[in-house]
C-alpha cells in the first residue's frame, strides 16, 4: 500500500546515527542520501523510509501515530531496542511478547530523539 514514509527531523546527523543503528538489525541501511535527506531500504536507490532535515518546522504527530518496522526475528527486535536506547532513544514498551496485540506479537517500542514513536515487530510464533 505505501511506497515510502518520511520523518521531518531537526538534526540530520543525530537522526542518522540513531536510525543507522536501529534499522541495521532489521536489515535496512542507507540507500540514498544528500545533505538534507537520507533514505533507508534494502535495495540501492529504493528508499522505503526517509529522514528529511527540517530544523525550523519539524512537527511530530501525537501519540496516536507510530511506525512499526517489520523484523525477521525476535533477536532483531531485541537488537533494535538495545540500539535505540544506546543511541538516544527512550523506552516506550519493553522488548518481548505483547499479548495485548496478539498471542505471537513480539515487539519493542521506543521514542526516537525527535519524539517519533517507532516499533519493531514480528508476529510469527516459530520465531526464535
Amino acid at each position: 500500500m505505501l511506497h515510502h514514509l518520511s520523518f521531518a527531523v531537526t538534526d540530520i546527523a543525530r537522526s542518522a546515527v540513531f536510525y543507522d543503528a536501529v534499522l541495521a538489525p532489521l536489515g535496512y541501511g542507507r540507500v540514498w542520501q544528500d545533505d538534507t535527506f537520507i533514505g533507508y531500504g534494502s535495495e540501492p536507490g529504493k528508499d522505503v523510509f526517509a529522514l528529511k532535515l527540517r530544523p525550523q518546522n519539524a512537527a511530530v504527530p501525537g501519540d496516536g501515530f507510530h511506525v512499526a518496522f517489520a523484523a525477521s526475528s525476535r533477536q532483531a527486535v531485541d537488537a533494535f531496542h538495545s540500539a535505540a536506547l544506546a543511541h538516544g532513544g527512550t523506552d516506550n514498551g519493553c522488548s518481548g511478547l505483547h499479548p495485548e496485540y496478539g498471542p505471537d506479537y513480539y515487539a519493542a517500542f521506543v521514542i526516537d530523539p525527535d519524539g517519533y514513536r517507532i516499533e519493531a515487530v514480528i508476529t510469527e510464533s516459530s520465531a526464535p
